[in-house]
């Protein structure tokens, strides 16, 4: 399954996208979940600087 979103990430059109994977923790039960977005690849760096 990875295999097929990376080759749909990489479009023919002028931008390129990247999958990214944030770890969220529950301040009620100390349990972690996970939060996958696409965004494009140079808003990267902006998406985990944000809290």
């Amino acid at each position: 399954m990875a295999k097929k979103v990376v080759a749909t990430l990489k479009t023919s059109s002028g931008k390129d996208f990247a999958k990214v994977i944030r770890m969220q923790r529950n301040e009620k039960t100390g349990a972690y979940s996970f939060k996958e977005e696409i965004i494009a690849s140079d808003a990267v760096k902006d998406y985990f600087a944000k809290k």
